[in-house]
């Protein structure tokens, strides 16, 4: 156990202590006896309320269990269930039309769509990686993926084929043509690019039959920068989103260019939510204080990560913001690095990092609230190396809120934050997750009840169809994992979310966004699909990484969403009967269905947990059943134990069919990750720490509140970490 310094009435973690006192707080002007004072103060005054919220949801949950079992035929939702939903206050009645009021937000995510990415702020390497992804070269993300094929010569090799380069080269051209299209001619004759010498500067590019022209929106025209030679670099912008055109004659890519371009740079990802919830395997004060740790440095500027690649030993860090000589001589400057939110847990979490003096753990979430916002301090008086948000705001994300009550609830714990800290009101911003059934169907009045703070609504697709599956587990069993993506709920759910957030007036005040693209190396089919997104009204949707969000970053270059979302505001609205019917079986699998969904859900519980439990690994590529490397976090996991849990429940399953599914996939897995020399194989006597919670997650995943899994996860990390040490 670690050592305990006893302030105010809490015991807290002496390393923790330390890192407020030495690292987080000097120089924000708050006095560390104050911030101690002031979360016992939020413990003491909204502790009983936060756990009144969690016993509601378990009461709710047992009376809709209850209904099921009392209305064994009422599998499909019809009125007596709307108004069951409504008797016991499960489903509220709408709020009344209004408009978000949020002030002060960055144009990050007011009024610029574009990719967002997630990253676990556990690992400062990938951390930075994410912060550092708002440019990204378009020829590495097209030479380095399955966006051009590896036929006809074309292949990738181990050192660079000129004739895929062309095809990066044809392939970068059709995307200039298209959103920045010359005057005349086009981008694969230019021979030359350079910038006129008058008072208004403008693009020239000289064309392979000796004409010069330039844009044909030369608005689109940003800026420039030039070495002794040349201009070197040009800045243009659509849809609010930049690129640079790299010039270098000389350069190994840039010789192959008629007109010298080396690299086109795009505009990637334009947020980021640093991550302390799902995507890391955060289980005590140890991986709180890496995870505030790390926060504090992305906020001062100093955050350094250092690893080998290769016979190289490379240094992170921030990226520097760019500056260019804009169309009338002056400094242009353009962000380096993306905005950025952090994601703090969600309420059900409670931590021993902090107790009362009585030894009992504290919300989480009051901890996360109060030190996140301290280390932001950093960047909301300026006091770092650079500027994240300009507008003077702290964006929190906050996951896994059950209904208005429990939004209402975060901003009142804002609000005593802001308070605490000394901040103006309103200065914390929330991000509600739309991801549990209670929010969706009452989301409107969600959005209300933060109408001066909300910045982002987001369909958390993932962890609400794991809250689906356990919401309504006793009405029936549940389809085939897979087919849930197009079931009656889904649907409703993902336009659901688009129409209210357009209703209440978000776009132009903050996000409406989608869901993760789950695998990273299959970027061809997200190019072939993830631009719905933007049709679908989204100005922002998540990406698995850098190199993602700068392919993704193309489709709101072809869309615009903010137009798009115009036309929607007048679509018929999704129905409420649509949201609340549940993806029931209505058919007879056979028992090849039935095994080969136990099988995926099994391999992919199995490969997740072994990482989390035996390494910490809150979120990594994972490979599936048909050995497909898919990203995989607590909200994949949520999802593939509530749907063997369903089926074990409606008997459609036995338990020693799932235990002999559990040992074949285990041999699975073992083969996966045979070359991981930190990997512990499962079997032979299925007796480790990881297989266990596999096993526990499934056969507890009934009775566990929400099929949460973080009760299951959490004890047996504690359990590996102190083996670990012993």
């Amino acid at each position: 156990m670690s050592k305990k310094i006893i302030k105010s009435g809490l015991q807290i973690d002496s390393k923790l202590n330390d890192l407020v006192e030495n690292e987080i707080a000097p120089g924000t002007g708050v006095d560390t006896e104050h911030f101690w004072r002031s979360l016992a103060d939020l413990v003491n005054k909204m502790g009983s309320e936060n756990r009144a919220l969690l016993d509601n949801r378990n009461v709710l949950q047992g009376k809709i269990d209850q209904w099921h079992a009392d209305n064994p035929e009422a599998s499909l939702p019809g009125d007596d269930y709307e108004d069951f939903l409504r008797s016991i206050g499960y489903l509220l009645p709408e709020a009344d039309d209004f408009s978000v009021e949020t002030q002060n937000v960055d144009a990050e995510i007011a009024t610029i769509a574009g990719p967002q990415l997630v990253v676990p702020v556990d690992n400062a390497r990938y951390a930075l990686n994410a912060t550092n992804a708002r440019w990204g070269s378009l020829y590495d993300a097209l030479y380095g993926t399955n966006i051009i094929d590896e036929k006809d010569g074309r292949e990738k090799g181990s050192s660079y084929n000129p004739v895929r380069g062309d095809a990066v080269i044809a392939r970068s051209n059709q995307f200039l043509n298209t959103h920045f299209t010359l005057a005349d001619g086009n981008w694969s004759s230019a021979t030359n690019i350079s910038v006129n010498d008058s008072d208004i500067r403008n693009l020239l590019v000289t064309l392979d039959d000796g004409t010069e022209t330039t844009l044909a929106a030369k608005d689109q025209f940003v800026g420039y920068s030039a070495n002794v030679i040349r201009v070197d670099q040009v800045c243009l912008v659509h849809n609010g989103l930049h690129i640079i055109i790299q010039i270098d004659p000389e350069h190994p890519i840039g010789k192959f260019s008629k007109a010298g371009v080396k690299d086109v740079i795009i505009e990637s990802a334009i947020t980021t939510i640093q991550d302390f919830e799902d995507s890391v395997s955060a289980v005590d004060a140890e991986d709180k204080v890496k995870i505030y740790r790390n926060w504090t440095g992305i906020m001062k500027g100093t955050l350094e990560a250092e690893f080998s690649k290769g016979d190289d030993t490379i240094q992170r860090t921030l990226n520097s913001d760019r500056v260019l000589t804009g169309p009338k001589g002056d400094p242009t400057i353009l962000p380096g690095r993306s905005m950025l939110l952090a994601r703090n847990v969600g309420i059900h979490i409670y931590t021993d990092a902090v107790t009362t003096e009585d030894g009992e753990c504290i919300p989480e979430g009051f901890l996360d609230a109060m030190v996140s916002s301290l280390a932001a301090l950093h960047d909301l008086k300026n006091l770092g190396k650079f500027t994240n948000s300009r507008a003077g705001s702290f964006y929190i994300v906050k996951p896994k809120l059950h209904g208005p009550e429990e939004v209402a609830f975060t901003v009142k714990l804002f609000g005593k934050v802001e308070k605490a800290l000394g901040l103006k009101e309103n200065t914390l911003k929330i991000g509600i997750m739309d991801e549990e059934r209670r929010t969706s169907i009452n989301l409107k009045a969600c959005i209300r009840e933060a109408r001066e703070r909300v910045v982002f609504i987001n369909t958390g697709f993932l962890d609400r169809t794991g809250d689906e599956i356990h919401t309504s587990m006793h009405a029936g069993m549940m389809i085939p994992k897979m087919e849930i993506k197009g079931s009656t709920w889904i649907l409703a759910y993902e336009d659901w979310n688009v129409d209210l957030g357009i209703a209440t007036a978000l776009p132009g005040k903050g996000q409406v966004g989608k869901g993760m693209w789950t695998a990273p190396d299959d970027m061809k089919t997200m190019m072939d699909t993830k631009q719905a997104h933007p049709k679908a009204g989204a100005n922002t949707a998540w990406v698995p990484s850098p190199t993602a969000a700068t392919l993704h970053a193309l489709h709101y270059h072809a869309v615009d969403v903010f137009k798009t979302q115009e036309q929607l505001a007048s679509r018929e609205k999704a129905k409420l009967i649509d949201l609340l019917t549940p993806p029931i079986l209505n058919r007879e699998l056979s028992a090849d269905e039935v095994q080969s969904d136990l099988e995926n859900n099994a391999q992919g519980i199995l490969g997740y947990v072994v990482r989390w439990i035996d390494q910490g690994i809150g979120c990594s590529k994972v490979p599936d059943i048909h050995n497909v490397g898919l990203m995989e976090d607590r909200a994949t996991l949520r999802i593939s134990s509530q749907h063997i849990a369903n089926w074990l429940h409606h008997n459609l399953v036995t338990r020693k069919q799932v235990e002999q599914v559990f040992q074949k996939m285990a041999g699975v897995v073992n083969e996966q990750n045979a070359k991981d020399p930190l990997y512990q194989p499962m079997g032979p006597n299925f007796d480790g720490l990881a297989y266990q919670t596999a096993l526990d997650l499934v056969f507890k995943g009934v009775e566990e509140p929400n099929g949460y899994t973080e009760a299951v996860l959490f004890g047996r990390r504690r359990k590996a970490k102190s083996l670990i040490k012993a």
